[in-house]
């Protein structure tokens, strides 16, 4: 009888930043639960927004802009979560000082005016921000925090972490759920998760063919706007110092995504 000898093919390595796989701690909340509560919240906050009149219309050059951004790095989220393919997209903006955004499980995308206005962000910084928020939903932190939330202070039900102050929602709109989980309403991520957020979210940035580079002039504006801030042991979040330094040992990383998605994109 014929042998036939069996190679062994080479394992190619992944292109990209590596952030290892999503907490095994992000499980023990189900998925459906809370991305349709997010849903739930979205629509509410959107409302509130348009009862203010701070909800952008859809002709707004500004809310343009922004869903033009993510058209072009939504395609490249499905790598990162396979539910992603499922989740209904929205972006929308709204009028606030506020510099700030984000991005709720399922999808759900908005801006503020704040940080589009006090930080004069070019396309290429507003991709390395929406990457950021998208990367949080994408590594499912909310789960995680709340999970992890529900297990330290034993809350019997976590859905109220969903109204974070980081979102800007009101507390008030999870009702009966919100009173059993009071103290998840002030849900911020953790270091880890952020710094694993600007990866995430820079390769993202890079695949759309937007330059990673922007990270770092994004938190050097970062840094100027937030004079006064605490220190970083004193902050959940890494200091702006440590996010540039942290970015720019990942350049590498990613610069062949972004040359390679400049050299193939059509002429604009």
């Amino acid at each position: 009888m014929a042998t036939c000898a069996v190679l062994a093919l080479p394992v190619l390595a992944r292109e990209g930043v590596d952030v290892g796989g999503i907490s095994p701690m992000a499980k023990l909340v189900p998925a459906e639960t809370v991305e349709r509560s997010a849903g739930q919240q979205y629509q509410q906050l959107l409302q509130q927004g348009k009862q203010q009149n701070a909800l952008a219309s859809p002709d707004q050059p500004q809310l343009k802009r922004l869903r033009a951004i993510a058209q072009r790095i939504i395609p490249h989220a499905m790598a990162w979560n396979p539910r992603a393919k499922d989740w209904r997209w929205e972006v929308n903006l709204l009028g606030s000082s506020q510099i700030n955004a984000f991005c709720m499980p399922g999808g759900k995308i908005a801006f503020y005016t704040g940080i589009l206005q006090k930080l004069q962000l070019s396309d290429d910084e507003v991709a390395m921000v929406m990457g950021h928020e998208m990367a949080h939903a994408l590594r499912e932190h909310a789960r995680e925090r709340m999970a992890k939330s529900a297990a330290t202070h034993g809350v019997a039900s976590v859905l109220g972490a969903i109204a974070s102050y980081k979102w800007g929602i009101d507390p008030n709109i999870s009702n009966g759920v919100a009173r059993g989980g009071a103290n998840l309403l002030s849900l911020e991520f953790s270091r880890e998760d952020e710094s694993e957020a600007d990866l995430v979210g820079m390769e993202l940035a890079a695949r759309a063919g937007y330059d990673p580079r922007a990270g770092v002039t994004l938190w050097q504006k970062m840094g100027a706007a937030n004079k006064g801030a605490p220190p970083q042991w004193l902050s959940t979040h890494p200091s702006s110092k440590s996010r540039i330094a942290e970015i720019q040992a990942n350049l590498p990383k990613v610069m062949p995504l972004y040359q390679r998605a400049l050299a193939s994109a059509p002429a604009r």
